[in-house]
C-alpha cells in the first residue's frame, strides 16, 4: 500500500502520482495535509500498527537487553505486517518531519517513509541525497528501496531529519552549554567572548552514532572566515596573523543542551516557546527511509 500526503503547494496531483506508479498491484490512498500538518490530518495514518500481525519487542524490552543493538548500524525493521506500507509525503521540510513524529508516536516507523521536496532549498533533500528534477524525485520516493537509518528526537517528541539549530533570542547569544554524549561542545557566558557565540546546529547521520553537532559562529566570526576565504592577497595575509578559528565537531548518540533563553529550530520550524533545556537523542528504532 502506497499512502500519499499531499500539500495545497505540491508540484503534483493524483492523477501524477498514479501514472508514475502505472498498472501496477498498489494500492493508492492520497490525503492533502497542511505544511505543517495537524494532529486530525495525521490521524489517517493511525489504522498502520494494525498491520503488525506477529509480536514485536516494545520498545522497553529493546531499551532492557544489555548488549543494546539498537546503538549499533541502523537495520531494517524486525516487524512482520500483513502488507508493506509506503508513506509519500510531498511537501516541504516541516511536512515530511511531522509525518516521521507521527509514525515513531504510534511506533509505525517499519513503515517505509519517502519524500519528495516542494518547497525549495530542503536540508532533508539535501541529506538524502534526493534527485533534484522534481519528476525525478517523485519516480525515486515510488520506487527506491529503504535504507535503514538511525532516528533522531528530543523530549517533546520530535523527529529531527535534516537539522535542528539551537539559539539565542532571534538568533543571537546563547548563554548556556551543550553537551554531547560525555563531552562538552559550546559554553558561553553572559560577558564572555569567542568565536562561537551563537549556539549549536545538528544534523542526524546515515549511520552510527546517529548525531553530529558544530557550534555557530558569532558574526564577527562569519566576516573574519568569509574575508579568509574571498578577499584579495592582503586579507590572506593579515588573516596568516590570526587564522580564523574553526568550530568544533561532534559526534554522538545524545545532545542535551542548557540555557537562559534558548530558541530551538527543528527542520525549519520554531518550538512556539523559548526553552530552558532540551535533549536529542537517538530513538530505540531505526527508520526505513527512501534515501540514498
Amino acid at each position: 500500500m502506497i499512502v500519499v500526503l499531499l500539500t495545497p503547494e505540491s508540484n503534483f496531483t493524483d492523477q501524477d502520482v498514479r501514472a508514475a506508479v502505472g498498472e501496477g498491484p498498489e494500492k493508492l490512498e492520497f490525503h492533502e495535509v497542511s505544511t505543517i500538518p495537524t494532529r486530525r490530518e495525521l490521524k489517517v495514518l493511525n489504522p498502520l500498527p494494525s498491520l503488525v500481525t506477529e509480536p514485536t519487542p516494545t520498545l522497553d524490552e529493546i531499551a532492557a537487553q544489555p548488549d543494546v543493538p539498537h546503538q549499533g548500524e541502523p537495520q531494517p525493521a524486525p516487524h512482520v505486517t500483513s502488507e508493506p506500507v509506503r508513506v509519500v509525503v510531498i511537501g516541504e521540510d516541516a511536512t515530511v518531519a511531522a509525518v516521521a513524529s507521527k509514525l515513531m508516536r504510534i511506533d509505525a516507523l517499519w513503515a517505509q517513509l519517502a519524500f519528495v521536496p516542494t518547497g525549495g532549498e530542503s536540508d532533508i533533500a539535501h541529506s538524502w541525497g534526493l534527485p533534484e528534477e522534481p519528476g525525478a524525485a517523485l519516480e525515486f520516493a515510488l520506487t527506491a528501496p529503504p535504507v535503514p537509518t538511525p532516528v533522531i528526537r528530543d523530549d517533546h517528541s520530535i523527529v529531527v531529519l535534516g537539522s535542528a539549530e539551537l539559539t539565542g533570542p532571534e538568533g543571537g547569544e546563547l548563554f548556556g552549554e551543550v553537551i554531547v554524549d560525555s563531552d562538552t561542545l559550546y559554553h558561553h557566558d553572559r560577558g564572555a567572548r569567542g568565536d562561537f557565540t551563537h549556539g549549536v546546529r545538528l544534523v542526524p547521520t546515515p549511520s552510527a552514532p546517529g548525531i553530529a553537532a558544530v557550534q555557530l559562529p558569532s558574526p564577527e566570526q562569519v566576516k573574519r572566515l568569509e574575508k579568509a576565504r574571498t578577499g584579495g592577497w592582503w586579507a590572506r595575509f593579515t588573516a596568516g596573523f590570526r587564522p580564523p578559528a574553526e568550530p568544533t565537531i561532534l559526534k554522538g548518540r545524545a545532545l542535551q543542551a542548557g540555557a537562559r533563553e534558548m530558541t530551538v529550530t527543528r527542520d525549519t520550524v520554531t518550538h512556539p516557546r523559548p526553552l530552558k533545556a532540551v535533549t536529542f537523542y537517538r530513538h530505540l528504532r531505526d527508520g526505513q527511509f527512501i534515501r540514498r
